[in-house]
């Protein structure tokens, strides 16, 4: 049998808008986007201009320091806007939508059979690589290196995530497809992470060429961050490579038919959602149609992601290339005087605060105000709650703060992620924004190691 992994520490945030398990087909987006700022360390070289036509599988653009890791369009048409913000950064590529999409052509085969040349070549000249991912740094991997091993979460616990279990039926073929490419890429394992709270889907228990994991816990064990420090961790010099469901299922249909298929499955959910619902698109669509006569007549937040690690986009704005879920909760505008001494039903705290932890189960309607400012950053064991990896949180930020990298190393850098710290940041009261000094770390780590 497969390892049972316990996650004691963590944090279940409860939010109403939870998805129905109803899949809807939203009505196609005139408009998609490739966005170079969801690739966090690429420098975007570009190879198409205003009104040049694309098809789907079309290179775009390029990372400056690996030319061979190519992004393409998702559909085909023409380059309608090229966006770029402060110092001429590249924000979006904008493509106007074919009727029809035409798509380039790939080569197909049985992954199985091919060396970890062919597949490489492959999943680059169709820019696919970029849903390859590696720890340490949380980017997208190198090429040129071969990982110790490769890891996919087959469950999300951060607040309203999609069910990847309901998301993946019937893509049997496709998945396993995927996995084999994977398998070639490295020498060591492919680990396939399950929950162990509830029965899987068979597209993730009758997997081969995998090794499974079960998991069971609060948030965040449906991370890789946490899943890769209880399987295989990290240390210095190794690398571990990781891939969402969906996008091993676009790289089993990429071998199978041979074109670059961006389609996927989106969770539209938040509690201003009049109808959260499963939606079928394109990646990089507009979620315009989505939430049109959809949502609440209050002032919203818009996030691609969940609400802890998620980018804030407009409300006619493009999902992120690796989010799978799209969440719209109260903009937090608004003020209440004395609101922490006031108690309430019907508010959220993790401290016990107000009289709602007498009731475990309910659902709250959570705003992004921070009540409160940035405070005196000192120890007070709120993050060791909720931080579920052998590491000392508090520590290892300070070590980033201060630039000292023979500490950062020894506080186990290597192994963490932003993402890893969003329940750290939720619960922190001095305010701090951690999981941007978690990033600024990293980057500093990639400048000088």
């Amino acid at each position: 049998m497969s390892e049972v992994i316990k996650i004691r520490k963590g944090l279940d945030i409860k939010i109403k808008g939870e998805a129905e398990k109803i899949f809807m087909r939203a009505e196609p987006s005139e408009l998609y986007a490739v966005k170079p700022v969801d690739f966090h360390n690429l420098i975007p070289k570009l190879t198409v201009r205003t009104g040049d036509k694309v098809r789907a599988g079309t290179p775009l653009f390029f990372d400056k320091n690996h030319p061979d890791v190519l992004l393409t369009s998702p559909v085909s048409g023409t380059v309608d806007a090229i966006n770029r913000g402060e110092r001429r950064h590249i924000l979006e590529i904008i493509i106007k939508a074919d009727p029809v999409v035409e798509y380039e052509s790939f080569i197909t085969g049985d992954p199985a059979r091919m060396d970890a040349g062919e597949i490489k070549k492959n999943l680059l000249e169709s820019g696919l690589w970029p849903v390859i991912r590696q720890r340490p740094y949380d980017i997208i991997a190198n090429p040129e290196d071969i990982p110790k091993a490769i890891f996919i979460s087959a469950f999300n616990t951060a607040p309203l995530a999609p069910d990847y279990d309901f998301v993946v039926k019937g893509c049997e073929a496709d998945f396993q497809i995927g996995i084999d490419a994977l398998a070639g890429l490295t020498a060591g394992r492919v680990y396939l992470n399950i929950n162990d709270e509830y029965p899987a889907s068979q597209v993730f228990t009758m997997a081969r060429n995998v090794q499974i994991n079960r998991f069971r816990g609060p948030h965040p064990a449906g991370n890789v961050g946490v899943q890769i420090h209880n399987i295989d961790p990290i240390n210095k010099g190794e690398i571990v490579w990781y891939v969402a469901p969906q996008d091993v299922i676009t790289i089993g249909r990429l071998f199978e038919k041979g074109i670059y298929d961006a389609s996927k499955v989106v969770a539209l959910t938040g509690s201003e959602v009049i109808r959260p619902r499963y939606y079928k698109i394109t990646g990089g669509s507009s979620i315009k149609n989505m939430v049109n006569n959809n949502v609440s007549e209050s002032n919203n937040r818009y996030i691609s992601g969940d609400v802890l690690t998620g980018r804030k986009i407009p409300s006619d704005g493009y999902i992120g290339y690796y989010d799978s879920q799209v969440t719209v909760i109260p903009e937090g505008d608004h003020y209440e005087f004395i609101g922490w001494a006031r108690p309430g039903f019907r508010k959220y705290s993790v401290s016990r605060s107000f009289w709602s932890w007498l009731m475990p189960d309910r659902q709250y309607r959570i705003d992004t105000n921070i009540k409160g400012g940035e405070r005196a950053f000192v120890m007070t064991g709120e993050y060791e709650r909720v931080f579920p990896m052998d590491i000392y949180p508090v520590h290892l930020i300070k070590a980033i703060l201060v630039k000292d990298i023979d500490l950062m190393e020894k506080l186990g850098i290597y192994e963490v992620a932003p993402e890893d710290f969003a329940l750290c940041e939720f619960v922190c009261t001095s305010k701090i924004n951690v999981q941007s000094i978690i990033r600024e770390g990293l980057d500093y780590m990639i400048k000088e190691m």
